[in-house]
């Protein structure tokens, strides 16, 4: 389904050049100030169309890029508010987990900890933007011992039976959010 709707505008971008090269060919002045004028006018509507295409095709992406980029510098990353110390059992099931702290609906009376997720979307069209907040508490008192944020783009692409770009500040892949929260101890200690 992709691949027609991809199919389709590109048949109907090239109709529409078409036709209007056609009506551009067609008016043919004489005096010097009209051709250069009918010059000018074909540039500019050469101009709008093409820069029309960018933007679909990659305009859109770079500008909302460059608004995450902007929302990721003001509050995105991590923030550690408390470090706690664990054995290295409870290390391994907290810290090595990472991301797979139980949901705060999901929490038991026996977890320590859990996490609170939230997604807002600031856009929901194409391109969608969103940012992702995720906090690491403690059980017992409710404290949050540790916030990550993120936003990213994904989408703005022209349809196609491909897979849609993203991007994410800061790069999930180089943040260790639990290890930051979570510190190995001694286990002679407890």
């Amino acid at each position: 389904m992709f691949f027609v709707h991809f199919l389709f505008l590109i048949i109907l971008w090239l109709f529409g050049g078409w036709i209007v090269y056609r009506l551009w060919r067609r008016w043919k002045p004489i005096a010097f100030w009209r051709k250069f004028l009918h010059v000018a006018i074909g540039v500019l509507l050469f101009s709008l169309w093409f820069g029309g295409a960018f933007w679909e095709v990659s305009g859109k992406k770079m500008y909302w890029d460059v608004k995450v980029r902007e929302l990721c510098a003001k509050d995105g990353g991590i923030r550690i508010y408390e470090t706690v110390t664990l054995p290295a059992e409870k290390y391994d099931q907290y810290a090595n987990r990472n991301w797979i702290l139980p949901d705060e609906s999901q929490v038991k009376p026996s977890d320590e900890y859990f996490a609170q997720r939230e997604l807002i979307y600031f856009r929901r069209s194409n391109p969608q933007v969103t940012r992702f907040q995720s906090r690491i508490i403690r059980h017992s008192d409710g404290q949050i011992l540790g916030e990550c944020v993120f936003y990213g783009r994904g989408g703005g692409d022209l349809p196609g039976p491909w897979h849609g770009s993203s991007f994410m500040c800061p790069d999930p892949l180089s943040i260790q959010f639990a290890v930051s929260v979570f510190l190995r101890g001694n286990d002679e200690h407890y």
